[in-house]
């Protein structure tokens, strides 16, 4: 199974291809997408991401995870994060959203069986 395609990103809004969903903020896996609610986790832009905000992705055996910060970088990503994925030979990649979109689509458009969490506002 390949990873999506996010065919769009905009201040709150992201659109993955074959979804007729639009998220705010989502997560994506070889096959599959859904809304990232950071509720579900207690997740807030600090301390940041969480390895339980990753783990439903990790599990669906990617090798490169990408995480999007929002497009100010407001969200953080703590060194436990990066060391949990690294722990489960998991290759991470944390940019700006836009960016972090922008790198997602060109690993899953070369094969790579890549997830990610993108935060689409601050």
């Amino acid at each position: 199974m390949s990873s999506p395609n996010i065919s769009n990103i905009s201040w709150g809004s992201m659109k993955v291809q074959g979804c007729p969903q639009v998220y705010k903020d989502c997560k994506v896996w070889p096959g599959g997408s859904r809304t990232w609610d950071w509720r579900e986790t207690g997740t807030n832009h600090h301390p940041g991401v969480q390895p339980a905000d990753l783990e439903e992705v990790v599990q669906k055996g990617v090798k490169t995870l990408v995480i999007g910060r929002g497009m100010s970088e407001a969200l953080q990503v703590p060194s436990s994060t990066v060391e949990y994925l690294k722990k489960n030979r998991i290759d991470v990649v944390v940019l700006q959203t836009e960016k972090a979109v922008k790198e997602y689509n060109d690993l899953a458009a070369h094969g790579v069986k890549v997830g990610g969490v993108f935060h689409s506002t601050c």
